[in-house]
């Protein structure tokens, strides 16, 4: 159990390498999982993450400062301490957060550390990429098995709570070789997570690897680095109503299929 102290005690347990990476984060959660918090608990949401910025991803506010917070921001139309306590429920159970209770040094309940989680993290939860999977592990296995499957990044029938595995982020530097370097640096900007920028990537090769021994690679690399920029610019426009990956994957089929069909007759000969 944590001992209660300021918020400097809790540094080491900051997932995030930078504020940016945090609040893209938090958009695509938000993109995927709005839908399920009230207008109350949404409230309740944003101000922790407010809270959350000094040591990123990192609170350690009591609930009733945060309430208070809220009070002022909203000129004392706030909301109620249950609706701060089920927004903490549902964010716990959605995988975005982890909750660490404290104790203070002479005995008592003190305040609670509340620790956002990075992609990485959710990802590790919810699911796995496993080509050769031998050993079936039972109902209690951690992992799912994924055989070319398109990601849901936030996927909350698949979030499983793992609670002594310690998360290392990676970023993209450590993008598989399979990926090409044109199309991380397109998507680094935004999302500087390996597995993120991986989980894109999927979604090309599996609509395109029926077509790979015709199509160009550099024309399906750009195709998807265009189908990625559609994306990015739908969702900051609001037309994203599921999730990136799902929308960036429509986008590129259409682009796809468009480039497809403008190839010249002779690439389609078997006669070469």
């Amino acid at each position: 159990m944590l001992v209660s102290g300021k918020i400097e005690k809790y540094a080491e347990y900051s997932q995030f390498d930078s504020l940016k990476s945090f609040n893209n984060t938090i958009e695509m959660f938000l993109a995927d999982h709005k839908k399920d918090f009230t207008k109350g608990e949404l409230v309740a949401f944003k101000r922790l993450v407010r809270f959350s910025a000094k040591y990123v991803g990192v609170a350690n506010a009591k609930i009733g400062t945060l309430l208070k917070a809220i009070n002022e921001k909203l000129n004392g139309f706030g909301i109620s301490r249950s609706t701060f306590e089920r927004m903490l429920r549902k964010a716990k159970d959605l995988g975005i957060l982890s909750i660490q209770n404290t104790v203070k040094s002479k005995g008592g309940k003190g305040h609670n550390v509340y620790v956002f989680n990075t992609f990485d993290a959710l990802q590790e939860k919810k699911m796995t990429y496993c080509d050769n999977h031998e050993t079936p592990t039972g109902p209690k296995d951690e992992e799912a098995n994924f055989e070319g499957e398109t990601i849901n990044l936030f996927k909350t029938n698949n979030i499983k709570t793992l609670k002594t595995r310690k998360q290392v982020p990676l970023d993209s530097t450590y993008t598989a070789s399979y990926v090409p370097k044109e199309f991380v640096q397109a998507v680094r900007p935004f999302f500087d997570h390996a597995h993120v920028i991986e989980d894109f990537w999927k979604s090309v090769y599996l609509d395109t690897k029926n077509i790979s021994d015709i199509v160009e690679p550099d024309t399906i690399t750009y195709t998807a680095i265009d189908a990625f920029k559609q994306a990015v610019r739908g969702y900051k426009l609001g037309k994203v109503k599921t999730n990136l990956v799902r929308y960036f994957t429509g986008t590129f089929k259409k682009l796809m299929d468009k480039a497809y069909s403008e190839l010249p007759f002779q690439v389609f000969s078997i006669n070469n």
